[in-house]
């Protein structure tokens, strides 16, 4: 008997052992561990294995397929140990760096083209992990995807998962990643370097390192099917083994100046016939914010106008920070807001710019203009 005959036949032993038991999750697993061995040797019964796995039996939608499984809670706690959202909506599209917008992309396109990668003896993308600083739409983009692919996004709650008595977070931490499993959907693992912390660091317990082991055994056998994403904002603190075994990695930067116009633009337009003047305003006025910063402040102005009445304008010039502002910058903020309508005393107030230099600037640019209209 060969050696592959061999495998095959404990796998289907194995196999039928978990049915007998009606360990569900467990039998997922092996059946693609049966599927990627017998790739090569017997490509027609990977084929109908992983063809299998990624049909849904049922026409119910994954959270009414889990209704029969319970929800993982923290045994000391009792709170819920995920977060689940379903029905997934957006007033608009998010704002993404284009090398982001790319690799999500492509996880949504892997997803549509399964029987292409299946023939080119590939499975889609299963894990991505997302880096970058607080606000920059880490979680927004996973919210995205989750809506793209028409699955809900659990979320894990790392405050919960981290139980007061230390040696259950392990646990917790299986409760949690074994039940998305057996859902289609899919699983935001939040703030990854607080428990996916190097293993060489000496202010960390032994429980914490045994956590790593865990979660790295857990990404391993991370089901096709299935999408698992990781958020960081503190990459350097990630152990090593965790960091290789996401096969993409995403980096959020911070928004540049077309980013901030887009998305001020966005949210400024249903509210405001000038929206997208104020939007290059805003553009020059809150570089280095982040996104979540930025629609925030958008926010608040527009609660402060609709309390007391006033003008929009009023509560959006005060968003205008010139700290870190480059005199160039300033300039032109200052002439755009001339063109906006107001004057150029108001302007030297606010801008720090004198009203001259206001003055030359604002006739510079006219005299093109003129010329090209005439």
């Amino acid at each position: 008997m060969t050696t592959a005959k061999a495998d095959l036949d404990s796998d289907i032993i194995s196999l039928a052992r978990l049915a007998l038991a009606g360990r569900a999750q467990d039998i997922q697993l092996l059946l693609q561990r049966i599927a990627r061995k017998t790739r090569v040797e017997k490509p027609e019964l990977s084929s109908s294995i992983t063809a299998l796995l990624r049909e849904a039996p049922t026409k119910e939608t994954p959270l009414r397929r889990m209704a029969e499984v319970a929800m993982p809670v923290d045994s000391d706690s009792r709170l819920h140990l995920l977060k689940i959202e379903d029905n997934i909506e957006f007033d608009h599209a998010p704002v993404l760096a284009h090398d982001v917008a790319s690799m999500l992309n492509q996880l949504i396109d892997e997803r549509g083209q399964l029987a292409a990668l299946d023939a080119a003896g590939l499975d889609p993308t299963r894990t991505a992990l997302f880096v970058g600083p607080p606000g920059v739409g880490k979680t927004l983009a996973a919210r995205w995807l989750a809506k793209r692919l028409n699955k809900p996004l659990m979320i894990l709650d790392l405050a919960a998962v981290m139980s007061s008595y230390l040696g259950r977070t392990g646990a917790n931490l299986r409760q949690v990643l074994d039940y998305a499993k057996q859902a289609d959907c899919v699983l935001l693992l939040d703030e990854l370097d607080a428990i996916a912390k190097r293993r060489d660091d000496r202010d960390e317990v032994g429980e914490l390192k045994r956590l790593v082991t865990v979660l790295l055994q857990q990404i391993d056998d991370w089901p096709a099917r299935g999408l698992l994403l990781a958020a960081t904002n503190h990459p350097d603190l990630l152990d090593p083994a965790v960091w290789r075994r996401f096969e993409m990695k995403v980096e959020f930067p911070m928004p540049d100046r077309d980013a901030i116009e887009e998305l001020v633009g966005r949210l400024l337009r249903p509210y405001h016939e000038n929206a997208g003047h104020w939007a290059k305003v805003l553009a020059v006025a809150l570089q280095g914010k982040s996104f979540s910063d930025i629609q925030q402040s958008i926010e608040r102005t527009r609660r402060a106008a609709a309390i007391s009445g006033d003008a929009l304008e009023t509560y959006l010039q005060g968003l205008i920070q010139l700290d870190g502002l480059a005199k160039a910058d300033r300039i032109s903020l200052a002439t755009m807001l001339v063109g906006s309508g107001l004057s150029q005393r108001n302007v030297q107030k606010l801008t720090g710019i004198a009203r001259d230099t206001v003055r030359s600037h604002t006739q510079s640019e006219a005299v093109p203009r003129k010329r090209k209209g005439g």
